[in-house]
């Protein structure tokens, strides 16, 4: 029996094929079509705001709002990202009951080990940067040595993001824990001594790499397994002992990476708040770290509007002309604008994304709009792909890696468009 998913694939594969014939890095950025389904791509007006620029793509029916975006180097640098795609649930993994190979931890997730041919079809569909998440916590010694064919590993994939000339980043992802670091003063010092020896680690491997180069101090930093995880209480003195530990340990990294040498003098770095939500960032006890080259940018993650893009009990549904909609996207990107980039402070959305509920147009309509009103804001974003489609799961899944093809070009084409 031929299933829609089945079709789909089918579909998918003649799409991608030309792009991926001889699959290798090309310098232009083509993009995907094809499939059984072809909801058609939203249109947007492009005013022009004050400063002679592309302002906020918005649809016909909403109203329209005017963001300057100050012409600052680092500021600027955000826009060079342009789209960004996540490398999820590879280097990721972690606590695989049974799995003593640790090289095998690559593919236990995601079900598929990294290949060039996957790093090219990124590049060829028109995304401009790789977040490569890495946990580090089960691939280092009693003394914090990180294993030196786990390191050699994530560097040679890296390789493979620059050689298509892509903007690359690394960060400590699956590490907070008893065996990596906790954002409370009395795992505090343990936490010093993990960070502070895989940060020295990474930044002396990478030292020599040019800008392109992004290290990402903490990935979702939060009081693991307690009420407040996924939860900000401003008043609780439990978050805020949390938010002035991840403060410390911001600064920590940046002191760590600055003092390694090379190109880590000047490398920019992402920094995030509590659990990297937009509530972390703008929390008022979220400090920068001090950096004399002053190039941290503020890292965010937002699956919003959180029943839509997240909740697997909730909404299948998005529609461009829903006020309330589109109001939970412009709002908090209207506050991290205001706070940090009209400030001059770069932010830098590092995961984001809508799962799969059999709602295709939906979530083009979503993809469309999130990157565009990002964009617009001086923000750019990375889409959140684990390789996963099928099921009732996180499934993020935009390109199927084993064999190189997106299932979804529709969302593809739709953050093409609108990332620029």
């Amino acid at each position: 029996m031929v299933t829609m998913k089945l079709i789909r694939r089918l579909g998918a594969v003649l799409a991608a094929s030309a792009l991926l014939l001889g699959a290798g890095c090309r310098k232009d950025s083509s993009s995907v079509s094809g499939g059984t389904e072809k909801p058609a791509l939203p249109e947007f007006t492009i005013p022009e705001n004050v400063l002679g620029t592309p302002s906020p793509l918005v649809p016909a029916e909403v109203s329209v709002d005017h963001y300057a975006v100050p012409e600052r180097e680092n500021v600027q640098f955000i826009k060079n990202l342009k789209l960004g795609w996540n490398l999820g649930n590879a280097f990721d993994a972690y606590d695989v009951p049974g799995l003593s190979d640790e090289m095998k931890y690559e593919g236990a997730w995601c079900g598929a080990v990294t290949k060039p041919e996957n790093i090219a079809a990124i590049k060829a569909a028109g995304f401009r940067t790789v977040r490569i998440p890495v946990s580090w916590h089960n691939h280092v010694d009693a003394d914090n040595r990180i294993s030196a064919q786990w390191m050699a590993r994530v560097k040679e994939v890296a390789d493979w993001c620059r050689a298509c000339d892509l903007y690359v980043i690394i960060n400590t992802h699956h590490d907070v824990g008893s065996e990596g670091y906790y954002p409370d003063t009395a795992n505090l010092g343990r936490s010093r001594q993990f960070l502070g020896a895989v940060w020295q680690q990474i930044a002396e491997i990478f030292r020599d790499y040019d800008e392109h180069l992004i290290l990402e101090s903490l990935n979702e930093p939060r009081l693991a397994d307690s009420k407040f995880e996924w939860w900000l209480d401003k008043n609780s003195a439990e978050c805020q002992d949390a938010v002035r530990c991840i403060n410390e340990l911001n600064q920590l990294f940046v002191d760590t990476v600055r003092g390694a040498g090379g190109n880590n003098e000047t490398r920019y770095l992402l920094c995030p708040g509590y659990a990297a939500s937009a509530e972390g960032a703008l929390n008022p006890g979220f400090q920068l770290p001090d950096d004399p080259a002053n190039r941290v940018i503020v890292s965010v993650h937002a699956y919003t509007p959180y029943d839509f893009a997240l909740n697997a009990a909730g909404t299948k549904d998005f529609s461009l002309n829903s006020g309330a909609d589109v109001n939970q996207i412009t709002s908090f990107m209207d506050e991290l604008y205001a706070t940090f980039v009209m400030n001059g402070i770069p932010v830098l959305i590092g995961e984001f994304g809508a799962r799969n509920k059999e709602n295709l147009e939906a979530r083009v309509q979503f993809s469309a709009f999130y990157v565009a009103a990002a964009r617009a804001r001086g923000i750019s974003c990375c889409w959140w792909d684990n390789n996963a489609f099928l099921g009732t799961g996180e499934n993020f899944g935009l390109l199927a890696r084993g064999d190189s093809i997106f299932m979804y070009p529709e969302i593809v084409q739709a953050l093409v468009k609108y990332c620029e």
